[in-house]
């Protein structure tokens, strides 16, 4: 994995832990928001906007479904910046 890839990984378990609040030893990749980090929608939404303004990206919420974990925010964030 590149340094860039990494810093960027970083960057959004940076937001992520922020908005839900948790220390980030506590965030694995697979983890997930809901069930067991008690994330609700609001919470969701508020990362999605955090990630488009942090990565000036445009994300449809209709992706919100992907993003239930570290992993799949990943995966959403990388499509859409075309990484």
């Amino acid at each position: 994995m590149t340094a860039i890839v990494e810093e960027r990984r970083e960057t959004i378990k940076e937001i992520v832990t922020d908005i839900l609040e948790i220390d980030p030893d506590e965030v694995t990749e697979t983890s997930l928001f809901k069930e067991e980090h008690d994330a609700d929608s609001l919470r969701a939404i508020e990362i999605l906007a955090a990630l488009e303004k942090t990565f000036n990206i445009v994300i449809d919420q209709s992706e919100l479904s992907r993003m239930v974990n570290l992993r799949g925010i990943y995966e959403v964030v990388s499509d859409a910046a075309g990484w």
